[in-house]
């Protein structure tokens, strides 16, 4: 499976960070929760683990603060991958707006 990886700076504490991050997912549950289906995300400390299906496409990845950055990886399916470049904007632009 591809995978996707990306990192946003940030001038953060990693607390500040992962609050910020923990309350936008679950904001972002409620807005396109129509959309997904069998979301998980478990949060251990500074970092989450993921899975989730959105209109059928598996998505799996991992979501660590770190004190600098924001480090995300996803495992992609192939029929996704013609979007990645889009999906990695999308990405780049919430994480920015968030650490802001």
């Amino acid at each position: 499976m591809p995978k996707l990886s990306l990192a946003v700076p940030h001038n953060l504490t990693e607390e500040e960070a992962t609050q910020r991050l923990q309350t936008r997912f679950g904001e972002l549950q409620q807005e396109h929760g129509q959309h997904l289906q069998d979301f998980e995300g478990d949060w251990n400390g500074a970092s989450m683990t993921y899975r989730f299906k959105a209109t059928g496409v598996k998505v799996s990845g991992t979501v660590n603060v770190e004190p600098s950055q924001v480090r995300i990886d996803a495992q992609l399916p192939i029929v996704a991958m013609m979007f990645k470049g889009r999906i990695e904007q999308e990405i780049r632009n919430e994480l920015v707006s968030v650490l802001a």
